[in-house]
């Protein structure tokens, strides 16, 4: 009789996985996407979470609230991810054009050999580049070019100037979200005219 019990159990508990991933599969999705910009990335991170609830069920975890536990999970993976990422780079930023596909810094700035209209344009974005660094507080404006035009490693910095990683790696991600706010302008007005 146990032998029949228990592949009846095992169905039941895989039917019962397999309605929570349906249901809570879009949620988590939407709550994924809001924190990891790389499609990609979001959704290994959504698979791990639904591997970790079958890999729970085969153990015989004792799981209270699910669907707590599914986002408790999520959320401890999308940290994971972004300590195994390396900290962005100003020239790695890419943005959304109107077909979905990724642009770089780079690709946002004419080729000085395109001809004269495009080098005015290119100087002006520079121009544009150069003020929003001069707006970005003394600490933040340091590191960030000291980091990106210079080439240097955060660890370096660290042991020239006594401050710590995580504090220059803070400075660095304030000094690119300023910029992205503050280029985006630029970039939608020379994109409509």
């Amino acid at each position: 009789m146990k032998e029949v019990a228990a592949p009846a159990m095992a169905l039941e508990q895989d039917q019962r996985i397999s309605e929570v991933v349906e249901q809570q599969r879009s949620r988590l999705r939407s709550f994924i996407r809001r924190r990891v910009p790389d499609p990609r990335d979001a959704e290994d991170i959504l698979q791990e979470v639904f591997y970790e609830l079958v890999e729970a069920n085969r153990l015989l975890m004792p799981i209270d609230h699910v669907t707590g536990w599914l986002f408790r999970v999520a959320r401890n993976r999308i940290t994971d991810l972004f300590r195994k990422k390396k900290p962005e780079s100003f020239s790695d930023i890419a943005i959304d054009d109107e077909d979905d596909e990724l642009l770089h810094f780079e690709d946002l700035l004419p080729s000085p050999d395109a001809g004269p209209e495009a080098l005015y344009v290119r100087k002006v974005l520079l121009e544009e580049v150069r003020l929003a660094l001069e707006e970005l507080p003394q600490e933040q404006r340091e590191v960030f070019v000291a980091h990106e035009l210079e080439g240097r490693s955060f660890k370096e910095m660290s042991a020239a100037s006594g401050v710590s990683v995580n504090t220059l790696l803070s400075r660095k991600r304030y000094a690119v979200l300023h910029l992205r706010e503050r280029l985006q302008s630029i970039y939608d007005e020379f994109t409509k005219a």
